[in-house]
């Protein structure tokens, strides 16, 4: 069964189009990003997989049912980091943690405890923290930490490592590969072409509300780039090559 499978996704804002019927389907797996400037639909897209807004035309399935209609079962088998956040910024570090486990708990699904998984994203010192006093990228890791609570079969990451340091980024990389390792599937966005051709298994670019490249990184690159010309000297003559690849 195919993880994600969007057919035809419209989407607008009272006149304003953003989506503008959108295909895409993920197989079990993969990890797929989402590439495309700002304003392309992205996010609205990932909300609409999410159905935290419902399309308003085409059908969108995600594990097999209708985002907009799913029940709790639906988020123990999911794993979100969204851009931006609301939560109870006087809550300490564990205690969120511990109600995010907790609502995971309803797919009966294997998962990690509060200290495993603040050891995971480099926070292990901070669980009695308050959430409104963390910096940025500490508030982004503990929704990482939120996700890895639990074995979810989809992660959908927005942009997770947007105001990370490089140490930090490193980090969640070779945890959404762990994650992959254990088979999950990933839907991730971001604006980094160096994080997508290290991560991605296929890059998905999103234009004027559409879909208009999706492949490989090394099928996209053939497919974009001009060829490249290679220059050298060797015993005093100058060679050039020029090559596609």
């Amino acid at each position: 069964m195919d993880v994600v499978v969007a057919e035809q996704v419209e989407f607008a804002y009272g006149s304003l189009p953003v989506l503008r019927g959108v295909d895409l389907v993920i197989r079990p797996g993969e990890v797929v990003f989402l590439l495309g400037p700002n304003g392309v639909g992205k996010t609205t897209f990932v909300e609409l997989l999410l159905g935290f807004l419902p399309p308003d035309s085409g059908t969108i399935r995600v594990l097999g049912v209708d985002p907009g209609k799913a029940g709790a079962g639906f988020w123990g088998r999911i794993g979100l980091v969204q851009q931006s956040w609301s939560d109870h910024a006087r809550w300490r570090v564990c205690d969120h943690l511990e109600w995010v486990r907790a609502i995971q708990a309803t797919s009966g699904r294997p998962g990690s405890t509060v200290d495993e998984v603040l050891r995971m994203v480099g926070l292990g010192d901070r669980a009695g923290a308050r959430l409104g006093r963390l910096s940025g990228g500490q508030r982004r890791a503990v929704d990482l930490a939120a996700v890895l609570l639990g074995k979810p079969e989809l992660l959908i990451l927005d942009e997770p490592t947007a105001g990370l340091d490089p140490a930090s980024r490193a980090r969640v990389h070779d945890l959404i590969l762990e994650r992959v390792d254990d088979a999950a599937t990933v839907l991730m966005t971001s604006h980094d072409l160096a994080e997508a051709e290290r991560l991605a298994s296929r890059v998905v670019i999103m234009g004027r509300g559409r879909v208009f490249a999706n492949g490989t990184v090394t099928e996209l690159r053939e497919r974009f780039s001009g060829a490249a010309q290679v220059t050298w000297r060797e015993a005093g003559a100058r060679h050039v090559h020029v090559t596609s690849s």
